[in-house]
């Protein structure tokens, strides 16, 4: 039965209009009783038409398992982001997900319903990664209730299709901790009682360790299993089996491999395919599932544009609205035919050289056609590069942009003079043909420095390691130590931050060992580059801290390479400090430090002090 916005029955409504009719006169009664129970009828016909239950059950071979909606059968032919639906439902999309409830998922599933598509609803469940624990009853209460509170509140909509309970919240480790999938089943068990007429699953990051087994072994009541899979989601079908995989899956993300799974360049760069290049990559993994009984279909990611690693790494949508090959691929997929209207191709850029001194010039090339022959314009872009090319998903700042860099620039090739500061950058070739289509291919760009910055030349001050008034990246927080998977950063957390919107979130979690992170010139280097900076004028390094609980115990510093590096820091201060729940201003003395060339510029470790070690950072400088 089709539900009103509050969740209501319609039949309800007119129950309640036919009571009504008994305050009058039975010949005046007799019209309105006519009118409702046709009234009545069309709402059970629209109803059965646009709404119902959705149930797994096996295939009718009994290989495998399908998704039945509405009394059909349903392949999920699906993406995930926040781009138009309307291009989604255009390019024969029938379903989109979502990652957590918020003043939003009711006009998201209004509009789903409008265009025919339908919802599998995401429920955040927190990460241990940010430090929730599992194991605190208190925590997992307060989420259960939230759970609960998001099933009541939308399980009678027409476009829900299924619920999904968490995403990554395991981690990225063997992801087997059972006081995860406990809770995960409570929920799944509330669900299945409050909701019985909608499947749940629960969405795991990729499917290593002990994830699969523990989800059979451990949560009864969860469907269906959702994994997100890059690199590694061609042998899904296969890797999924050899886990003991029997439920039938979803993938809930796919698409180029990530930044994380690329290997780096001379100068710790990845390099990036082209959107040509992934419109390839999005055919071939529709095809392979589509071959896999247990498989129910997937979300292909993301729908729209997203700054993670780069500008454009995981975006099947550019950020102008232009659609990419990817789009173009699951059209063909979705629908059996080529859309009327492909988008350019593009091949790999040429540069002249990849690495240059400060100010030098660099020539790009880029070649680009149009498969209906329709004039393409070119757009050039110089970015910085963000330097963290593995977030987990959590978001992620975008580095400044160089316009002054484009000296030169024509239809197939530009002329760079590249910025004087040292670092890695990236140059983008946008291209549009007019229709609605586009393409991007892009390169990385190393600004060398030497061993050793000449007298006289010291970079001016305030130096900003992190901020809101940071112009650039000058260091990169790339260098992770200790039991590095139980550590999370969010560097634009909105969680009372010192100054300007936004502070540095970081999380320890782990009951024993340490973890730190550096702050590295160039990115994920210990010494094996040159690179770093002159900071012979600054007197101190100052940063504003936090503790989330107030008594954490955290080392702060800088300079970490010594001189058994090829390439070390001058000089380098460690101190640990003990931090208060209001902000404080701590200060590392830097007088007669030689601090000519300072490859690490700021530090933090933490030792497991009983539980997550949760703390913020703000205004890191060298003054």
């Amino acid at each position: 039965m089709r539900a009103a916005r509050d969740g209501s029955p319609i039949s309800l409504r007119i129950t309640v209009l036919m009571l009504t009719t008994r305050q009058a006169t039975t010949d005046e009664r007799l019209p309105c009783l006519a009118f409702a129970l046709v009234f009545l009828l069309g709402a059970m016909l629209v109803g059965n038409a646009a709404a119902g239950p959705a149930k797994v059950e096996p295939d009718g071979d009994g290989r495998g398992w399908q998704l039945r909606a509405d009394g059909r059968p349903f392949r999920i032919r699906g993406a995930g982001g926040d781009a138009s639906k309307k291009m989604l439902v255009e390019a024969g999309g029938n379903a989109f997900r979502t990652w957590g409830v918020d003043e939003k998922t009711g006009d998201q599933l209004d509009e789903a319903h409008r265009l025919g598509l339908k919802v599998v609803l995401g429920i955040w469940l927190e990460h241990e990664r940010h430090g929730f624990d599992y194991n605190d009853a208190e925590r997992v209460a307060g989420q259960f209730e939230k759970v609960r509170a998001s099933i009541l509140r939308h399980r009678n909509h027409p476009a829900l299709l299924a619920w999904a309970l968490g995403n990554e919240m395991e981690g990225h480790g063997d992801g087997g901790n059972a006081a995860v999938w406990s809770h995960v089943q409570a929920c799944a068990a509330m669900v299945r009682k409050l909701d019985p007429e909608h499947p749940t699953m629960t969405v795991v990051a990729e499917i290593g360790g002990s994830r699969v087994r523990s989800i059979h072994r451990l949560c009864p009541d969860i469907d269906i299993i959702g994994i997100n899979s890059y690199g590694g989601v061609m042998s899904i079908p296969q890797r999924y089996r050899k886990a003991g995989g029997t439920k039938p899956y979803v993938v809930t993300e796919f698409g180029p491999p990530g930044p994380w799974e690329v290997e780096k360049n001379g100068f710790g760069a990845v390099p990036e395919l082209t959107s040509t290049q992934k419109g390839a990559v999005y055919a071939d993994v529709s095809e392979a599932l589509n071959a896999d009984p247990l498989c129910l279909g997937s979300f292909a990611f993301t729908w729209g544009s997203k700054q993670e690693a780069t500008a454009t790494w995981f975006g099947m949508i550019l950020p102008n609205g232009h659609r990419t090959a990817a789009v173009d691929a699951m059209t063909e997929a979705w629908t059996g035919k080529k859309p009327p209207n492909l988008c350019p191709t593009v091949e790999p850029l040429e540069v002249s050289t990849d690495a240059v001194s400060p100010g030098s010039r660099i020539q790009v090339a880029v070649e680009a056609a149009d498969p209906e022959g329709n004039e393409l314009e070119i757009e050039w872009r110089l970015y910085a590069e963000s330097g963290s090319y593995f977030t987990g998903g959590d978001p992620q700042s975008a580095p400044p942009q160089f316009p002054d860099a484009i000296s030169h620039a024509s239809a197939s090739r530009t002329t760079l003079t590249m910025p004087s500061r040292p670092g890695v950058y990236r140059i983008y070739a946008f291209v549009s043909d007019g229709k609605g289509g586009g393409a991007v291919a892009n390169a990385p760009l190393q600004v060398k420095s030497e061993m050793k910055v000449a007298k006289g030349t010291a970079s001016k001050l305030p130096f900003v390691v992190y901020g809101d008034d940071a112009a650039f990246p000058n260091f990169v927080p790339s260098g992770y130590m200790g039991e590095h998977k139980s550590i999370s950063m969010d560097d634009a957390s909105k969680d009372n931050p010192h100054s300007g919107s936004t502070c540095l979130k970081v999380a320890y979690r782990n009951r024993g060992g340490w973890g730190g992170v550096v702050w590295q010139h160039p990115p994920d280097d210990w010494g094996d580059r040159p690179g770093g900076f002159d900071l012979s004028d600054a007197k101190t390094l100052s940063f504003h801290a936090r503790g989330g609980q107030g008594g954490e115990k955290v080392k702060f510093g800088f300079g970490v390479l010594g001189s058994d590096k090829r390439h070390p820091d001058s000089a380098g201060v460690t101190e640990r400090f003990t931090l208060t729940r209001d902000w404080k201003r701590f200060t590392i003395d830097l007088d007669g430090k030689d601090l000519s060339r300072i490859k690490t510029g700021f530090l933090w470790s933490a030792a497991a002090q009983g539980d997550a070690v949760e703390f913020f950072l703000d205004d890191i400088r060298f003054e």
